[in-house]
């Protein structure tokens, strides 16, 4: 669980950051069955470097990330993680609530010497809540700073409420990158492998890019409180709202709202 100077920390910050939530056997499991998962997915579309006309300051030449959803459909290990105690000991903590759902989960890889930069963004654009109880837990597969691509943030800017969406092409969204530029950000410095940071998904953040020889991987879980509600029918994925602790008292209302979005 969080002490009391964690939670405090991230709710003035946004964020924070945590150790020893997953054992290195989880760990290991982990990272074996994503580069498996990665190897027998190459042969297809994986690219996922972010659209628009925001510009990368930091390099002219192509680059990529590689992407994959839902992996708690490909692997065990992954659900397993979806469930561990300790975290979701973290997330009712800051959410308020013991009834949490799955939102959807998701890995990202940046390669060697060619890691895509993100944009600063919120990731509220994506998947607006009511209440705003969305947040992030992004895990460290890796030695992690900013030269191999590792997060940066606004600290204290999840307080700012919706920024302004810049985002240039349809499904990609971004913040003002003058207003809120990389350089001024602050980098998560020297993160290691296995370090999870949990983060409001008002906060904002971004990426640098991957210059060095060493591989970026992340695991991303995205988890909202059971009471919380959709401000617009976006971002489906499978097993979205899959209860991860405690109950949804409002299943069977929200599937069929869902079902009346649709016709």
């Amino acid at each position: 669980m969080l002490t009391g100077e964690q939670l405090r920390f991230y709710r003035e910050n946004g964020y924070v950051v945590l150790d020893s939530v997953f054992s290195s056997c989880e760990l290991e499991e982990c990272s074996a069955e994503y580069n498996q998962l990665f190897e027998r997915k190459k042969e297809a579309d994986l690219e996922a470097t972010w659209r628009g006309d925001w510009k990368d300051r930091s390099q002219s030449e192509a680059t990529s990330v590689l992407s994959i959803h839902s992996l708690q459909n490909h692997a065990g290990i992954f659900t397993k993680m979806l469930l561990n105690d300790g975290l979701l000991d973290a997330i009712q903590q800051i959410t308020g609530s013991g009834n949490i759902l799955l939102h959807h989960t998701k890995a990202h890889v940046k390669p060697p010497d060619k890691g895509s930069s993100f944009p600063m963004h919120q990731d509220y654009h994506y998947f607006p809540y009511k209440n705003d109880s969305m947040v992030a837990v992004f895990i460290h597969l890796d030695d992690t700073d900013s030269d191999n691509g590792g997060l940066a943030v606004f600290p204290g800017s999840h307080l700012l409420g919706p920024q302004e969406d810049k985002g240039s092409v349809a499904g990609w969204h971004y913040v003002d990158q003058d207003v809120f530029s990389i350089e001024k950000a602050t980098p998560l410095k020297d993160i290691k492998k296995g370090q999870v940071v949990i983060f409001s998904y008002l906060l904002i953040h971004g990426s640098y890019p991957n210059s060095s020889a060493r591989v970026r991987r992340m695991l991303l879980f995205q988890m909202m409180a059971a009471e919380d509600e959709k401000l617009k029918e976006s971002h489906s994925s499978p097993c979205q709202g899959m209860v991860l602790r405690g109950r949804n008292i409002n299943a069977e209302a929200n599937i069929k709202k869902r079902f009346e979005n649709l016709n």
